[in-house]
């Protein structure tokens, strides 16, 4: 192993703070027996802050329709090849209902940025889905106001998904032509202001992304403090300006989310469905690096394969993941999987 590479996991196992540059040497190893050091000290991070639990975090895709016009997202507003769909609030209920009887103790209400849900109908979704359900909630419905945001918590919201995709300025604003960065930032304080555990998150192996934008994504996440950290590749969708990007090195996503775990130490990370398409055995190689949250998809059938955020994406029944979950020699808790930073919570 390269001498650097060795004095920085070095600090890492001591649990010393790592400099931006220290970070992007360990996202940069150069053979497996760094990959090995690598991974490892992951999994015992993991295994020390979030212990061998996994959690559940049910999904329902409640819109497909989005205002937005990224450059790499399927739901992108010029794609006019999808067929758009929006679920009704009883569909939502009944799906939240069956995810409640499962014993999942989080749902997730997901959608592009569809302003049909209103302040006022997302209030009314998220108060009925938490008198009948208890579940924690987590929305993740796009940049909306701070009022929004409010009524939503005050209605029984627990957490907030907002991915910052990429922590390099120039390179949100050229893949997110009608968006912001600093407005999506100043959305995530907002959201945690409000008193929201917070997701955020980024993309791996973007066009143009350098490993020193990786590192700057988790200097950030770890900076701050986010509660939950989305890490999975970008696949390419064949209906959006980036169909023909080439993905030319799938695994830098499981370095990242490995590299994520010992920087961010006590912050929840997902194995991505994502990443779980695009690397095969991706559910154990990424609980076995480090991750340790699963978020299994609950939309309805007549609905699913409109949610066309990218090409082959998974389908896993929940018999299935529970054991590829238990086959790592994990298993699945069954509390409600509050934040790692909120002691005696879970």
């Amino acid at each position: 192993m390269r001498d650097e590479f060795i004095n920085v996991i070095k600090k890492a196992q001591k649990e010393e703070f790592l400099e931006t540059e220290e970070i992007k040497n360990l996202l940069s190893p150069i053979d497996e027996e760094e990959k090995n050091a690598l991974y490892s000290l992951a999994d015992d991070i993991r295994k020390k802050y979030a212990g061998d639990g996994v959690h559940l975090r049910g999904i329902i895709e409640i819109s497909n329709i989005c205002r937005r016009n990224c450059l790499y997202c399927g739901l992108r507003r010029g794609n006019r090849n999808l067929t758009r769909y929006r679920m009704s609030e009883e569909e939502i209920l009944e799906t939240a209902s069956f995810i409640n009887y499962l014993g999942i103790k989080t749902i997730v209400l997901q959608s592009g940025e569809d302003l049909y849900f209103t302040k006022d109908r997302v209030a009314k979704i998220v108060y009925e889905i938490k008198e009948k359900t208890g579940a924690a909630i987590t929305l993740s419905l796009g940049e909306r106001e701070y009022q929004e945001y409010k009524l939503w918590k005050d209605a029984g919201a627990d957490r907030y998904l907002l991915k910052h995709e990429t922590a390099n300025k120039e390179l949100f604003n050229l893949l997110k032509p009608d968006s912001d960065f600093d407005e999506r930032i100043k959305r995530l304080y907002w959201l945690k202001e409000i008193g929201y555990q917070v997701g955020a998150g980024n993309m791996v192996g973007l066009p143009l992304q350098r490993i020193e934008d990786l590192a700057l994504d988790l200097a950030f996440l770890r900076d701050f403090q986010a509660d939950m950290a989305g890490i999975g590749p970008f696949i390419p969708h064949p209906d959006t300006p980036l169909k023909n990007h080439k993905i030319e090195n799938p695994e830098l996503s499981l370095i990242t989310l490995a590299v994520g775990r010992i920087v961010l130490k006590d912050t929840h990370l997902p194995a991505t469905t994502a990443l779980r398409s695009l690397i095969k055995d991706g559910l154990k190689k990424a609980l076995n690096i480090g991750a340790n949250v699963v978020m299994p998809n609950f939309t309805p059938e007549k609905f699913k394969e409109k949610y066309y955020l990218y090409p082959n994406r998974i389908k896993t029944g929940i018999k299935e993941l529970i054991e590829d979950i238990e086959s790592t020699g994990r298993y699945v808790d069954k509390g409600y999987g509050h934040s790692l930073k909120i002691k005696g919570q879970n």
